[in-house]
């Protein structure tokens, strides 16, 4: 069995007063979770906030993005040594918002997976289709070109010190959500994906969903056999929300 887990991307959202606030009350609720791993990912500048908050709890935390140099002269970035300074565990890579808005490509999202998985951190793989590529019925072959990017640069075992998370673009911050057997079809086909080079590491994958989850619909969609927790957005800013998420995910196990 899979143990779930909920990360919570606060993306460029919050101040130093809400974000101990936000990580108090789930420190508070953590406890009735336990069988989900739980970890947030703030902004860079409040990652000490969460380092001197949680070091010592159940609850992990980790970094939005992280630079493919090591150190230098490169200006805004912050290097994955820099984010183990601070504690991290986990680090996003390749979120839609890093695609589409900051020009990242799948060789440099696998070059980031690549130096986050070499540090000793567990990289957040996303991966997912724009609304124009699932209504041309290409989702799997977005979903493929994302996938191997990674695993030619490394190898399918790579995969297991991470987690893939999908994130359906169309259904992110819009509202919309894909339904559980969208979801579901789109996590069987990453799993299947994975197995074809290598069915252990396929087995033990932990594939999140990633698109508008909500206290309302996460206990249906973690119902669903290859839905291994959920990487949050937007309830990942209100407490009650995101362990209503976390809550969903224990009671799946």
């Amino acid at each position: 069995m899979r143990q779930p887990l909920v990360a919570g991307n606060w993306k460029m959202n919050g101040s130093t007063a809400s974000a101990r606030a936000l990580l108090a009350d789930i420190k508070a609720g953590v406890a009735a979770v336990a069988k989900c791993e739980v970890a947030v990912c703030p902004p860079f500048i409040y990652l000490p906030l969460a380092q001197a908050e949680l070091t010592n709890t159940a609850i992990a935390w980790g970094a939005q993005n992280l630079s493919t140099e090591a150190v230098g002269a490169f200006t805004g970035e912050i290097s994955a040594a820099m984010l183990l300074d601070c504690g991290c565990s986990y680090v996003i890579v390749g979120h839609s918002e890093r695609r589409t808005l900051y020009g990242e490509d799948d060789q440099r999202v696998a070059t980031k997976f690549a130096v986050a998985l070499a540090a000793g951190l567990k990289p957040i793989l996303c991966v997912g289709e724009t609304l124009e590529e699932r209504e041309q019925g290409i989702t799997e072959a977005v979903i493929a070109r994302q996938l191997d990017a990674v695993i030619a640069a490394q190898g399918a075992s790579a995969l297991a010190a991470g987690v893939i998370a999908y994130e359906p673009v169309w259904a992110i911050g819009t509202g919309k959500t894909a339904t559980p057997e969208q979801a579901q079809q789109v996590h069987a086909f990453i799993r299947g994906r994975v197995a074809a080079q290598d069915a252990s590491v396929a087995e033990g994958l932990r594939i999140l969903y990633g698109g508008s989850m909500k206290p309302g619909n996460a206990a249906e969609l973690m119902a669903q056999p290859d839905i291994d927790g959920g990487l949050i957005g937007g309830a990942a800013l209100v407490a009650s929300d995101f362990l209503g998420i976390c809550r969903a995910a224990h009671d799946s196990v």
